[in-house]
């Protein structure tokens, strides 16, 4: 999917300053890639574009992180209250790398700590794992990677509100096992508030887009293993998600 080039960019630097975020209500929508490339021909012109070096499409790799009766994704699977994720997000464009905790805050919303890691350990939360353990207070917790995602992303800003966006498109999920799953022909919407609604719902709304439940990690290992819980996500499932020979 073509990035937009008529919007302004705002730095990363800037970003962080205005919109962190790191406390958020998050929201998600699936659409087609046309469809989403119609949105975002319609953002408020105010609206800006990240860019780095010229870039504003930038690749991801994120590696998750869970026990071997994978806690992680049962608590998000049964909607718990106290579930939390784990992961390391590689920006291969740059070779950055962080370790992440996602827990869940007030009223539902997300928190997300995270901690400068070197990118050689993306594969393993051994250094860091002193890190989950002050976050999670479950040292006794058993860890090992369970599945890889990779994307492209877009990351908006807009300063009503100070409230992020992200499209996501060219997704793939890989298992321990090796097998691909991909979201062929699809974006994937997100918007970051602090707490009220942001333009770029309202826009999506006004185009007939309603939020829905999918999580990179949970809906990708329901994806790639059909014996696990998949509630949640089953229409989502069922319409779009694509296995790669």
């Amino acid at each position: 999917m073509s990035v937009p080039t008529h919007l302004a960019a705002i730095d990363l630097a800037e970003l962080t300053a205005k919109a962190a975020l790191q406390m958020r209500v998050d929201r998600k929508y699936v659409l087609p890639v046309d469809a989403a490339r119609s949105v975002l021909g319609r953002l408020d012109p105010t609206t800006r574009v990240l860019e780095i070096d010229g870039r504003r499409l930038f690749r991801y790799r994120s590696v998750y992180f869970d026990t071997p009766d994978l806690v992680s994704f049962r608590l998000t699977a049964h909607r718990r209250r106290r579930r939390f994720k784990i992961r390391t997000r590689t920006y291969l464009d740059s070779a950055l790398c962080w370790l992440e905790v996602k827990t869940e805050g007030y009223r539902g919303g997300t928190v997300k700590d995270r901690l400068p890691y070197a990118s050689c350990h993306a594969d393993t939360v051994g250094p860091g794992r002193w890190f989950v353990d002050d976050i999670l207070g479950e040292g006794a917790l058993v860890l090992a990677p369970t599945l890889v995602t990779h994307y492209l992303r877009t990351t908006l800003y807009q300063p009503a509100g100070d409230s992020r966006a992200t499209v996501d498109t060219s997704l793939t999920w890989t298992g321990v096992d090796g097998r691909v799953i991909s979201l062929p022909g699809m974006a994937v919407i997100e918007t970051k508030t602090g707490s009220a609604v942001s333009p770029v719902d309202r826009l999506l709304w006004s185009c007939g887009h309603r939020p829905v439940s999918i999580s990179k990690y949970a809906t990708g290992m329901a994806a790639l293993n059909p014996d696990l819980p998949a509630t949640p996500w089953r229409r989502l499932l069922r319409r779009h998600f694509i296995a790669i020979p």
